[in-house]
């Protein structure tokens, strides 16, 4: 694979600024510099590529500790020469010096003519602790699209690679080496999907292979990274490796983007034999079944990972929102089917990821880290538990009945109330605009769910928000209809009401409110089901059928049926007084229920600060 492997070499940088600069320094009989070295920031990335190039070329270079191939085997020196000098300019952290320990072993390995798979254990060993250590992002931020992927390697690549990768483009008789063809499988066995985005990114010096940084955008990178990487596997793998996936096979393999991106073909069939080649061949042509609702407490790992990867950057913001979307597209999608196994492992987990979270804020490297661990090591424990105690249809069923019933029951209450009231009252001329609120929610909860589904992907942050949003809209509309019922508990107020009103429409405002309370809280209720429905429909679709949460949805529906009838009964027949007390008394507890809702939720988010962050605050400030 040689035109897909070299790492460029040290050298000018600036091009004809730089040429300029040493033709002035030769005139002045000072010495031009021979090289520009790479910024702090492109260090990192430069040593992955460099060690991945040295372990897949060095092992067909010598041979029984000869060598075969002199030439190559001189440049195998001249890098392992030069990751001990990148490795120098890294920023210095504890970690630095068991890499210059490392680099300076494999620079030895290689003049001591050491056998290929020692060099390649040592640079892979090396790649994984620079990884660890500086935080390279090492993945996509989402599953690459790989229609996108196909089109860009037909542009960009073909004339060389052949319009199937097998090396044998209109160009490539005019190249040497030649390209390389992407389906011989034993290179490609050794090649991960961030060493293939890394030449694609840097390109290979001395070769054809240009750098494609300041052409393509890192999406368009890492999408021809995914085509070319799935090109060495069959179409039986792939198929082999879906019926696996589906099983549950090999998800302790690869169970984030970041695993499949940095998982070689030879290390997938060293851990799972035939079935670890065919899932890795299944996920690098589907990524996007790593990245979605079906395995939400993966999703939570992924971002936990791509947190730390961009703290350790220096990109706290960054790092905060991802940590934060751990939380909101991963953790909380899995809460109704965990709870239903594991009520306390749900609270321990939340605990771990928001002390994470706050360990970010605080900005304490030492802290992050063991945070990190703990909030990994729950994560870890609710997907063990997931999948070691799967949802049994029975628990489907009660986890699907559950679930509308609390949020079902929440909505009916209010409703309950509200209708009695128009009812007692004689407000009939209220309930179009009451059947309108409850009506209008139900309609664009279905279209909330058909855009975020079908149109427009609704990140974490967004559902939460909206979450707030309505949440605190509801509790406000519910306030002011609870003050409204409890100004009339008074037998003389509710007189003047009646018999001032008896024959007229009730007020404007009055008439709306009512409508928007109703709206809002239907609408909090019906969107937080869809989503709790999105996983665990997914989740129950992985194990084979999706009859029990239809069963369990069906029942809850026939309870609140019948408890709504109850209701609305029990309150016609209740004494005015006490209807409009007990009625106002609901009304307003939702109402603080839903504000505290509310306000939890911006708390989420990081727009309203913790209480316990307030307290590091107030003491940070005393202190001061």
């Amino acid at each position: 694979m040689r035109t897909m492997s070299r790492p460029s070499r040290p050298g000018p940088t600036r091009g004809a600024s730089l040429l300029l600069l040493g033709l002035l320094a030769a005139a002045l009989a000072l010495p031009a510099p021979a090289s520009t070295p790479p910024a702090p920031e492109d260090v990192a990335p430069r040593l992955l590529h460099i060690l991945d190039y040295i372990g897949v070329d060095y092992p067909l270079t010598v041979a029984g500790g000869e060598v075969v191939n002199p030439a190559e085997y001189d440049e195998q020196l001249e890098f392992a020469a030069h990751v001990i000098a990148l490795l120098e300019g890294l920023p210095d952290r504890p970690e630095r010096r068991v890499l210059l320990e490392q680099a300076r072993a494999l620079r030895e390995a290689v003049a001591a003519k050491r056998p290929g798979a020692e060099v390649t254990r040592l640079t892979r060993a090396m790649r994984e602790r620079i990884v660890a250590a500086y935080g390279v992002p090492t993945a996509p931020r989402s599953p690459p699209d790989l229609t996108r992927g196909a089109a860009l390697y037909q542009e960009h690549c073909q004339a060389c690679h052949g319009p199937e990768g097998r090396g044998n483009g209109p160009k490539a008789q005019e190249l040497d080496p030649p390209p390389v063809d992407f389906h011989d499988r034993e290179r490609a066995w050794q090649r991960s999907l961030f060493s293939l985005y890394s030449t694609i990114t840097l390109g290979v010096s001395g070769t054809a292979m240009r750098g494609f940084a300041g052409t393509l955008s890192e999406e368009d990178r890492w999408a021809l990274a995914f085509h070319v990487g799935a090109l060495a596997f069959t179409e039986e793998e792939r198929r082999q490796g879906e019926a696996l996936w589906r099983e549950g096979r090999g998800s302790q393999l690869i169970n984030t983007l970041g695993q499949l991106t940095r998982l070689e073909p030879q290390q997938a069939e060293r851990e799972m034999g035939a079935e670890g080649v065919a899932v890795l061949a299944y996920l690098r042509a589907h990524p996007e079944a790593l990245a979605t609702g079906s395995r939400p407490i993966d999703v939570a790992l992924q971002r936990l990972e791509e947190s730390l990867a961009l703290y350790r950057q220096g990109e706290q913001q960054l790092a905060y929102d991802r940590a934060l979307s751990a939380y909101l597209d991963g953790l909380e999608l899995a809460e109704p089917s965990l709870a239903a196994l594991d009520p306390d492992l749900v609270q321990r987990t939340e605990k771990a990821m928001l002390r994470y979270r706050q360990a970010i804020v605080a900005a304490s490297s030492q802290d992050v880290a063991i945070r990190y661990d703990e909030a990994r090591q729950a994560l870890l424990m609710a997907k063990t538990t997931l999948e070691q105690k799967q949802l049994t249809p029975f628990m489907g069923f009660v986890t699907s009945f559950v679930i509308l019933l609390r949020e079902g029951l929440e909505a009916l209450l209010l409703l309950a109330a509200m209708l009695a009231a128009l009812i007692k009252t004689g407000r009939r001329d209220a309930l179009p605009y009451f059947h309108l609120g409850w009506l209008g929610a139900l309609v664009l909860g279905a279209l909330t769910w058909l855009v975020s589904t079908k149109v427009v992907e609704l990140s974490g942050a967004e559902r939460e928000l909206t979450e707030a949003v309505t949440a605190l809209a509801a509790g406000a509309m519910l306030l002011y209809v609870g003050l409204w019922m409890h100004s009339r508990t008074r037998a003389h107020r509710w007189h003047s009401f009646v018999h001032g009103q008896a024959h007229g429409a009730l007020s404007g405002r009055t008439l709306w409110a009512l409508a928007l309370a109703a709206f809002v809280a239907v609408y909090r209720e019906v969107f937080e089901t869809v989503l709790f429905y999105q996983a665990l429909w997914l989740q129950l679709a992985t194990g084979g059928s999706t009859a029990p949460l239809w069963w369990g949805m069906a029942a809850a529906a026939a309870a609140l049926v019948v408890l709504g009838w109850a209701l609305f009964r029990g309150s016609l027949r209740l004494p005015l007084k006490l209807f409009f007390n007990i009625s106002a008394v609901v009304l307003l507890a939702m109402a603080l229920y839903f504000l505290w809702t509310g306000l939890t939720e911006l708390q989420n988010l990081g727009v309203l600060p913790t209480l316990a962050a307030s307290r590091r605050l107030l003491s940070a400030e005393a202190a001061g």
